[in-house]
């Protein structure tokens, strides 16, 4: 799937789940989630069966009688998505999230080191 899928923060954690473990029951879903913040069970597969439905889970078979889903999606356009989203808050700028990342010591010189080798990269691509 290469569109960008807007994911709620229940849905990620759920998506994080099965990103780490692989195909899951939604019990085992719902098992491994914080128990200091649980949802229900019907909750998670409530949010499982609309996973699904947006094409980002798939059935990956059975396990008795419980059935097992899997992502659909990466880890990379999930997270392309969430930043995606961010920018349009601030208009599609992204000076106002590196200017934050930078004043809180989010980034370091590495991270800028490789953002700047990843620019040139992109830019000698665009020139070929």
């Amino acid at each position: 799937m290469s569109k960008l899928v807007k994911l709620s923060k229940l849905e990620y954690q759920l998506m994080d789940i099965l990103w780490n473990r692989g195909a899951s029951s939604v019990r085992d879903i719902q098992q491994a989630l914080p128990t200091n913040r649980r949802p229900a069970y019907t909750t998670v597969q409530t949010t499982v069966f609309r996973m699904e439905a947006k094409g980002v889970l798939g059935r990956a078979g059975q396990s008795g009688n419980a059935y097992l889903f899997e992502p659909l999606i990466t880890r990379e356009n999930a997270q392309r998505a969430l930043i995606e989203d961010l920018l349009s808050i601030f208009g599609g700028r992204s000076e106002p999230v590196m200017a934050h990342l930078v004043s809180s010591g989010r980034i370091s010189m590495k991270d800028m080191k490789d953002a700047e080798d990843a620019l040139k990269s992109r830019d000698k691509g665009k020139k070929q």
